[in-house]
């Protein structure tokens, strides 16, 4: 095992940083603060469901439920007893790029977390059974019936990015997957699965609170030292894309929903660009609050959008062109013509009418309360240090992302509106029943 210090820059990340990597190829972060004896523990597997092949979707997700399900020397449900018998909290989260697995606990139980960790990283698939198995595909089921398809506009993040990446693209499809996929692969292919990505070359372990690098070091070799390196950890697709789209596509959905409603999308730049930046800043004078272009002109102005579902944002992709995802809903006896058009003219108006000061200095200021709403605990630190640790090869470089973005100009905020032009727009509308598009 070696380790080192890791440098940090002068803004955006205080605290230490020390890293280190084991024999089998796990790299282990640590940041101290003996503020409060709490630890985070923080675990990021390079695998989402840009991993995942042809006719196994939703694998990664499925993976997030069945982590909780029991391993080698932890019954079923075990797991979460344990974390919270210690009076902590723990959870999972799956996206297109990554899982993690995540606990807060008191510092002095930093080493049962380790120890879970560790064994459902090794010690899985001995533990994993066509009973359990069954169990969570009927949860994940569940599940994309509660969040997607039985909810108001609830299956638009599934349609826009079939709109927006093209059949075979590794962000075509979402995490939570085709519930064929899921039926039709029996127990050995999800094992398979398992011990294909779940190694600790193909993972980043962070523990940041009350702590000391020489502490979490020893404990990560105790636990983790012993599971063997998975050699030939298959690449993900490559996400690389000629250029943006040439051609605008649009889909038309009537259903059960309350209101019309109109998303605007544009694939942008990978998250950690400077391109991308640009584009954080801009969809935050566009359409972050009150005090947004959106809900100025349309909801307080035309008055032709809900005040309350307004808004833009960037999903934080960080493997291809990342979308920016515009989004508005009609006021009563608004149609969905008018909407989408004044939803276009004030995306329009990011390039033709320059940002002003103010609209920066207040953009700037909520992308920082964000930031340190983040850094203000031992958890989102943890979290932080393993994104930048997985997907850039460097946790300190987390430090300057707030500074890019404080760095970013009213020209930039032009040029990148620019290239959102109507020619290259994925458009998605929702419409109530029985009204005509």
């Amino acid at each position: 095992m070696s380790a080192q210090p890791a440098p940090v820059a002068e803004t955006g990340y205080p605290w230490p940083i020390e890293t280190a990597r084991l024999d089998n190829g796990l790299r282990v972060v640590v940041s101290e603060d003996r503020t409060a004896p709490v630890v985070a523990v923080n675990l990021w597997y390079d695998v989402g469901s840009r991993h995942e092949p042809a006719g196994q979707t939703g694998f990664a997700h499925l993976f997030e439920h069945l982590m909780f399900e029991g391993s080698q020397n932890v019954a079923k449900t075990e797991h979460m007893r344990y974390v919270q018998g210690a009076g902590g909290s723990l959870n999972a989260t799956t996206n297109p790029d990554r899982t993690n697995y995540f606990e807060t606990l008191p510092a002095e139980h930093l080493e049962l977390a380790l120890w879970l960790e560790a064994d459902r990283m090794g010690g899985l698939v001995p533990a994993l059974t066509q009973e359990t198995l069954d169990n969570q595909r009927e949860v994940v089921k569940n599940e994309r019936r509660q969040r997607y398809d039985n909810v108001p506009y609830g299956d638009a993040w599934l349609r826009m990015l079939e709109l927006l990446y093209p059949a075979g693209h590794p962000y075509h499809h979402a995490t939570i997957g085709s519930m064929e996929d899921l039926n039709a692969a029996g127990l050995e292919t999800f094992q398979a699965f398992h011990a294909k990505y779940y190694a600790p070359n193909n993972a980043v372990l962070t523990v940041a609170g009350d702590v000391t690098p020489v502490e979490v070091f020893a404990l990560a070799e105790k636990y983790f030292g012993a599971i063997e390196t998975v050699a030939n950890i298959p690449a993900a697709p490559s996400g690389h894309l000629p250029g943006p789209a040439t051609s605008p596509v649009s889909e038309t959905v009537t259903g059960t929903v309350p209101a019309p409603r109109v998303y605007l999308a544009h694939r942008t730049h990978p998250f950690g660009t400077a391109g991308y930046d640009a584009i954080t800043v801009l969809a935050t004078v566009l359409g972050s609050g009150r005090g947004s272009r959106l809900y100025q002109r349309l909801a307080d102005g035309a008055r032709i959008a809900q005040p309350d579902y307004i808004g833009s944002y960037g999903v934080d992709l960080a493997h291809a062109p990342a979308p920016l995802i515009v989004t508005a809903t009609a006021k009563d006896g608004v149609d969905i013509a008018t909407l989408t058009e004044g939803v276009a003219e004030v995306v329009a108006s990011m390039a033709t009418e320059p940002v002003t000061e103010a609209e920066l200095e207040r953009a700037k200021a909520l992308l920082t309360t964000a930031w340190w709403r983040q850094m203000s605990t031992v958890a989102g630190r943890a979290d932080t240090l393993s994104r930048y640790a997985t997907q850039f090869g460097d946790p300190a470089s987390a430090a300057y992302r707030l500074p890019q973005w404080q760095s970013v100009t009213s020209e930039d905020i032009a040029d990148a509106a620019r290239t959102l032009n109507p020619e290259s727009r994925v458009t998605l509308t929702y419409l109530p029943e029985g009204t005509e598009a």
